[in-house]
């Protein structure tokens, strides 16, 4: 895996509209911009990327984790490819193996992780989304970080984020799911 730069985005909401927090949310974005062995080629085996994705992700969970004062309570993840590369390459970093990377520190994850996939050039942003870890009912805890880099993704690259937050949205007012719904 050729790693060009790693980022780390933190986020600390105090309030949100007219209203203020009943305690600070805090989202860690991590970036990862790799160079994509498959651009500009089809190839049927992907799987040399589930490995990339799961090291990335290892790598830029011990980078973020220190970041949160209070555990993880919610995660997500995304990737955009640069556009030598087709969509797939994305979805092959991001769902075989990375969640495991990213459940194992922070001691578990019920809840599948949201995920995002796009080609675009460099500077585009995605939504990275976010929900609960364990309840993926917990409307609360839907909400999203945008990360962009402004040189990436290159043609011949994949950036890959994933986010952690300690709380749901800042002043949540919708409510917990029925169990009708």
């Amino acid at each position: 895996m050729n790693i060009r730069k790693t980022i780390v985005v933190e986020e600390r909401i105090y309030g949100e509209g007219s209203g203020s927090c009943v305690s600070p949310v805090t989202r860690i974005a991590g970036i990862g911009i790799i160079e994509n062995p498959f651009a500009g080629n089809f190839i049927e085996d992907l799987s040399e990327l589930f490995d990339f994705g799961e090291q990335l992700g290892r790598q830029l969970m011990e980078t973020m984790l220190p970041r949160l004062v209070n555990p993880v309570v919610s995660y997500g993840k995304a990737a955009i490819v640069g556009v030598g590369g087709d969509l797939e390459h994305g979805h092959a970093m991001i769902h075989p193996k990375l969640g495991k990377s990213m459940r194992g520190p922070i001691g578990g994850g019920q809840a599948l992780i949201p995920s995002a996939a796009k080609v675009a050039s460099a500077g585009a942003s995605i939504d990275v989304p976010l929900g609960h870890k364990d309840d993926a009912w917990s409307f609360d805890h839907f909400d999203a970080i945008t990360v962009s880099v402004a040189d990436a993704p290159r043609p011949n690259e994949i950036l890959m984020a994933i986010a952690i937050c300690d709380g749901g949205r800042p002043i949540p007012r919708v409510g917990k799911a029925r169990a009708s719904v």
